[in-house]
């Protein structure tokens, strides 16, 4: 193993820690596409052009947002730690690949919110099984749309049966071009259905079943049928709590500030004790994903469509080695 190198007054084994913790957000096709450079006063965070995804996200935009997830993670994890970090976005326009720099801010004890959200790091999956039909509260909605306020995005609640039956037609619509797409289809079997040794990727046993022709809500199948268990899903749930995530800017800035407001929310309902999932496919096609930001009345794209309630556990995907994740070369001052 790789000793990893001491940086903002922790020690090797800290670093290690706070990079195994970051390393827990969630990223398109578990491609886990961040990079970290150690120096003693800075730890950079970069995006890995090697786990680009050219064809699903031709221009790096959940790259960038996977990348903003485990931002948060990273400053969740130094709060931990007693550190305040102070984190300059983009900070250098010749690397575009530069997501971030994070500097030692000062020593301050974690707040029991905080706390509360590094506890539920391990804890949260991406839950692509079926969810029960008990309703998420106004209060946990509520927490919901506060975790993503707190990170500069919003959280728009969709509400009704008939938005709720036009977002399942959209999802529906923009699974049908994507699938239709061979280039798209050979991308999504070379990151899922993975092998139990592959430590990226999403393996069969994270897929879930596939719904029934009957029900209303599409899932991208992450497992190539693959699976023992692979059997047409009955129990999906008819009225999910759709959220979608939207960011108050536009471009790769904003990506990455909602990247960080989208992993506030999922850990604050993982630890409310929630479920999430994504729909991602309606805002990977720019004709659905322009319908939806109509419907939903607002005035930038949609980033992200979240499917939450109330699920059973279900396993977590793996996570590469925090040292294949370190960037030894050399860098320039920021």
């Amino acid at each position: 193993m790789t000793d990893i190198p001491s940086t903002l007054g922790l020690t090797g084994e800290q670093v290690e820690h706070v990079l195994a913790t970051a390393g827990r957000a969630p990223s398109l096709h578990n491609a886990q596409p961040w990079l970290f450079r150690l120096r003693p006063e800075v730890i950079e965070l970069h995006a890995d052009p090697d786990r680009r995804l050219p064809v699903v996200d031709p221009d790096d935009r959940e790259q960038r947002i996977a990348c903003g997830a485990a931002l948060f993670t990273l400053r969740l994890a130094l709060h931990g730690h007693g550190i305040r970090p102070i984190v300059t976005l983009l900070p250098d326009p010749t690397r575009p690949d530069l997501i971030a720099t994070v500097r030692h801010g000062g020593t301050r004890p974690a707040t029991p919110e905080q706390q509360r959200l590094l506890r539920a790091v391990p804890l949260r999956r991406t839950n692509r099984h079926p969810f029960t039909d008990a309703a998420v509260t106004q209060q946990e909605q509520h927490a919901l749309r506060r975790a993503a306020l707190d990170e500069g995005a919003w959280l728009h609640v969709v509400d009704g049966a008939g938005d709720l039956a036009r977002v399942q037609r959209l999802a529906a619509l923009a699974h049908r071009q994507q699938v239709d797409d061979p280039a798209f289809t050979a991308e999504l079997r070379s990151w899922t259905g993975t092998a139990p040794e592959r430590r990226d990727g999403v393996p069969a046993s994270a897929g879930g079943p596939q719904p029934a022709p009957q029900d209303r809500w599409v899932m991208r199948d992450f497992g190539a049928g693959s699976a023992p268990d692979r059997v047409p899903g009955k129990d999906f749930e008819h009225d999910p709590l759709i959220a979608v995530l939207t960011s108050h800017l536009s471009g790769r800035r904003a990506e990455v500030q909602v990247g960080q407001a989208l992993q506030r929310v999922l850990l604050a309902a993982t630890a409310e004790g929630l479920s999430t999932s994504f729909l991602s496919q309606i805002v990977e096609v720019p004709g659905p994903r322009d319908q939806l930001r109509m419907l939903i009345g607002a005035t930038r794209p949609p980033q992200v469509v979240l499917r939450i309630g109330r699920g059973y556990p279900v396993v977590a995907t793996p996570r590469l080695p925090v040292e294949d994740r370190i960037l030894t070369e050399p860098s320039r001052q920021t």
